[in-house]
């Protein structure tokens, strides 16, 4: 199995990033990509990838960090050309933590721009992008149509609907999915409806512990499994052919 998006990067894994790391590896997850959310993140991404020879890196500034964090192009292409580094993300947009007071307009298009520059990093790099979008479709889809992108990429923890995903599929993008698909038979149809070849599987941990685990348990790399598991049932198929059809999309995708 390859967790294609985690955090192991997070300081929430400083006390037992070792052992959490055996745990992922006795539960058959070969790989996994950890990614930045800025470019304290980024950096500790990329320093865990060159330790670990099942480590790689994705680094990125997520939309809702934009205003804690200047923005440096050449910084973030500096890191880009890291030999473990795989993708450009976890970048996009976010307007779900919009509030009261807040010039949600001027916002939006900060976001965009923020965005637009990573899709011009992930071209000059040539790496594909790791893409986080909550409550913001509809504008994700106008920037990917009208901003050519090479080498496309994955929208992560996805929990939009099947037409919704079919449009990025369309357009030659993975479908990112997580524990959220085991919190209930509301993403059956989004499960059954996508093709093995259009889905790549993470756990975003710490975020997102999958059921049966208790949602306030730190997710974790091994816990991808459940996810696995569920996905295999809802299309009756073994958890070992999801797994080779996955690899093998993450292993195109990012070419590790």
């Amino acid at each position: 199995m390859i967790d294609t998006h985690a955090h192991l990067n997070f300081s929430d894994f400083d006390t037992d990033r070792e052992e959490t790391f055996a745990r992922a590896t006795a539960e058959g997850v070969k790989q996994i990509i950890n990614v930045g959310t800025n470019l304290d993140t980024a950096r500790r991404a990329v320093m865990l990838a060159e330790k670990y020879p099942s480590f790689y890196a994705a680094i990125g500034l997520h939309p809702t960090e934009i205003d804690k964090e200047k923005f440096d192009y050449a910084e973030y292409l500096t890191l880009s050309k890291k030999t473990k580094v795989v993708a450009i993300g976890e970048v996009g947009l976010d307007y779900h933590y919009f509030r009261e007071g807040d010039d949600i307009a001027r916002e939006k298009e900060k976001q965009k721009k923020i965005f637009q520059e990573f899709i011009r990093l992930a071209n000059e790099a040539d790496k594909p992008l790791i893409i986080h979008c909550r409550d913001a479709y509809d504008d994700l889809e106008k920037i990917l149509k009208n901003y050519l992108v090479k080498k496309k990429g994955v929208i992560h923890s996805f929990v939009g609907g099947y037409k919704t995903a079919r449009r990025f599929i369309e357009m030659g993008y993975k479908i990112g999915l997580n524990g959220i698909i085991t919190y209930g038979a509301s993403y059956d149809r989004l499960i059954k409806e996508l093709n093995l070849k259009d889905i790549m599987i993470e756990t975003d941990c710490p975020y997102l512990t999958p059921l049966p685990l208790n949602k306030t348990t730190r997710n974790e790399p091994a816990y991808i499994r459940h996810t696995f598991e569920r996905i295999a049932k809802v299309k009756a198929i073994s958890v070992n052919e999801l797994d080779v059809c996955t690899s093998n999309n993450a292993s195109a995708l990012f070419g590790i």
